[in-house]
C-alpha cells in the first residue's frame, strides 16, 4: 500500500493561506466556510437547513420492512436509481407498539433493491425478475448474499464510476458489507452484480476494532484524478465522554471517519482519520459524503449525529439513542470545517424520528426544480411506519455570507479568475440590497469598478449575471487572470455562491 497521498487543491490552499492569489477560473465557489473571506464586518455564515418535500419511498413491500435503510443515490443518464438496504426485525416493532392497521411481519434474510425516478420526486420499483421472494420474481431485488459468505447486503454503497478508463464491465461499483473484509462488486448495468476480481488488498491495514460497520461512501474525483473512500471506524484517542460515562462495561470509543484514496480500486493509501480541528467530539454514525455536483472540488457531508445515552420513549427498549442530521464541508477530504454544530436536519414533531437511528442521509444530491436541490433522509427507523422522506433546499444553499439589516461587508482574499462576468446566487428583502467593488491584491478600487460604479442589486436569483453598465457585455474581459478583490456592501441579504463565466 501507499503511504497517504492527501494533496487535494494543496496549491491553492497553500496560495490562500500565503495571502497569494487564489485560481479559482471559472469555478462555482460556496459560501459553506471561511476559504474565500479575507475580512467580513457584521457579515458571517449562517447554515440552512432544508424544507420537507413529503414521503418518495415507504419501505411496505413483503421484502422489505422497518430497518430498511442505508440508500445511496445515482445519477445514471436520463434518470436516477435509489440503492438501499430492505430487511425487517420484527422484535423492535412488538416493542415499540403498533398503530391501527400496523402488522408485525417476519424477521428475514437482508436484500439489496433498487428504485427509479426521472424527476427525483417520484419513485418507482421495476420489477427485474433476478431473485426470488416467496415464491416470485416480481420484485425489485438486486443482491441477494450467498449462504456461509460475507453479508454484502448490510450496508452496500453504490456508485456510477465516472473515471474515463473505466473498464464498460465495471461502469457502476459498490461497497459492501459492515465488518471486514469490505467487499467489492462491479456491475455493467447497475443490476447485475458480481465481486471484483483481485480486490484481496481492498484496504486491511489500520483499522480499528468497528472499521466499515456503516454506510462506507466512495467516488472518482476528477478534479484530482483518483478514488476517494470515506469509512466509517472507532476512534478510541477521542472519546465521548458523555457517552463513556453512561455506558457499562467497554468503552466504545467515539465513532469516527478515514479517508484513503486509490488510482484503480483495488490498492488504497494507508487510511488517515479525517480532522475536525477543535469541534466537540461526537458519534458521526454514517458520512453520506458527497462532491457537491456543481462544485465537485468542495465535498459536503452530511452526518447523522448518534447519541446513544438519550431515550425519548419511557421504555429505553424501544429505539434506543436519539440521532439528528449535521452538515459539514471539506476541500481536502481530510480536514474537515465544522463550524455549525447545530442540527442541519431534525427529528421534528413526529415521536418515531426520535428513535434509535432514524433521520440518517441517504448519499446523493440532485436537482429536482428550477432553483432546487433535494436531500433524502430516512424515518421512522425500526417502526413498521419506515420510509424515505425528501427534503429540498435552495441550489447552493447550504449555508449563506448573511448581513442583518443594519448592513455588513465582505472582502474575499485575492482570486484569479476566467471569464468576462460576474455571478451570484443571492436573495435579499424587499428593503435589502447588494453592492460589489472590484479591487486589485492591494485593496485599491479598480476604475469603473468602485463602490459608487456598482449596481444595486435587490430581489432572489440563483444566477445573476452582474449587469454593470457603460463598460459593455463583458465588463470583467480585461481584469481576467489579473488577481482581484471583491468587496460585498450588503444589507439584510445573503449570499450563497459566485462564479465567473
Amino acid at each position: 500500500m501507499t503511504r497517504p497521498a492527501f494533496l487535494l487543491l494543496a496549491a491553492t490552499l497553500a496560495a490562500s493561506a500565503r495571502k497569494e492569489p487564489v485560481e479559482i477560473g471559472s469555478r462555482l465557489e460556496l459560501f459553506v466556510d471561511d476559504f474565500l473571506v479575507e475580512r467580513a464586518d457584521r457579515v458571517r455564515l449562517e447554515l440552512h437547513s432544508p424544507e420537507p418535500a413529503g414521503t418518495v419511498l415507504r419501505f411496505d413491500r413483503p421484502w422489505e420492512g422497518n430497518t430498511s435503510v442505508y440508500v445511496s443515490i445515482v445519477r445514471d443518464d436520463d434518470r436516477y436509481r435509489m440503492y438501499y438496504r430492505a430487511s425487517n426485525n420484527p422484535e423492535s416493532i412488538r416493542r415499540a407498539g403498533l398503530r391501527p392497521g400496523e402488522k408485525v411481519d417476519e424477521d428475514r434474510h437482508q436484500f439489496i433493491a433498487m428504485a427509479e425516478s426521472r424527476d427525483g420526486i417520484a419513485w418507482t420499483r421495476p420489477s427485474l425478475g433476478l431473485f426470488e421472494f416467496r415464491g416470485s420474481k416480481e420484485n425489485n431485488i438486486v443482491w441477494v448474499d450467498r449462504p456461509g459468505e460475507q453479508r454484502v447486503s448490510d450496508c452496500m454503497f453504490v456508485f456510477k464510476d465516472a473515471n474515463p478508463a473505466c473498464a464498460p464491465a465495471e461502469r457502476y461499483k459498490a461497497l459492501g458489507g459492515s465488518s471486514r473484509p469490505l467487499v467489492a462488486l462491479v456491475s455493467a448495468d447497475g443490476i447485475h452484480w458480481r465481486e471484483l476480481q483481485g480486490q484481496n488488498s481492498l484496504l486491511t491495514e489500520g483499522l480499528h476494532g468497528n472499521a466499515f460497520d456503516a454506510l462506507n461512501v466512495a467516488f472518482w474525483d476528477a478534479a484530482r484524478g483518483h478514488y476517494v473512500i470515506v469509512f466509517r471506524d472507532t476512534d478510541n484517542g477521542r472519546r465521548n465522554e458523555t457517552f463513556d460515562s453512561r455506558t457499562t462495561g467497554a468503552n466504545y470509543g467515539n465513532r469516527s471517519f478515514k479517508v484513503a484514496t486509490s488510482k484503480d480500486f483495488l490498492h488504497w493509501s494507508y487510511p488517515q482519520w479525517v480532522d475536525f480541528g477543535d469541534a466537540p467530539v461526537e458519534h458521526h454514525y454514517t458520512n453520506a459524503t458527497t462532491p457537491y455536483f456543481r462544485a465537485p472540488h468542495i465535498y459536503l457531508s452530511f452526518p447523522k449525529r448518534f447519541m446513544p445515552w438519550r431515550n425519548y420513549f419511557e421504555d429505553p427498549s424501544v429505539a434506543p439513542g436519539a440521532s439528528d442530521g449535521v452538515f459539514m464541508s471539506s476541500r481536502d477530504g481530510v480536514h474537515w470545517d465544522r463550524r455549525f454544530p447545530e442540527a442541519f436536519v431534525r427529528p421534528g414533531r413526529d415521536e418515531r424520528n426520535w428513535g434509535n437511528r432514524s433521520n440518517m442521509a441517504a448519499v446523493g444530491i440532485i436537482p429536482t426544480a428550477a432553483g432546487e436541490i433535494s436531500l433524502y433522509y430516512t424515518r421512522n427507523y425500526t417502526f413498521p411506519s419506515a420510509h424515505l422522506e425528501r427534503l429540498r433546499l435552495r441550489t447552493d444553499g447550504f449555508v449563506s455570507a448573511r448581513a442583518p439589516y443594519g448592513g455588513g461587508e465582505l472582502v474575499t482574499r485575492p482570486l484569479r479568475f476566467e471569464g468576462s462576468n460576474l455571478v451570484l446566487n443571492y436573495a435579499t428583502s424587499a428593503a435589502g440590497s447588494i453592492r460589489i467593488e472590484l479591487q486589485d491584491a492591494a485593496g485599491a478600487p479598480l476604475p469603473g469598478f468602485a463602490l459608487e460604479d456598482s449596481p444595486l442589486l435587490w430581489g432572489d436569483a440563483i444566477e445573476a449575471v452582474v449587469p454593470w453598465k457603460g463598460v459593455g457585455a463583458k465588463p470583467l474581459a480585461r481584469l481576467a487572470g489579473k488577481p482581484v478583490r471583491l468587496r460585498f456592501v450588503m444589507r439584510d441579504a445573503d449570499l450563497y455562491s459566485l462564479r465567473f463565466r
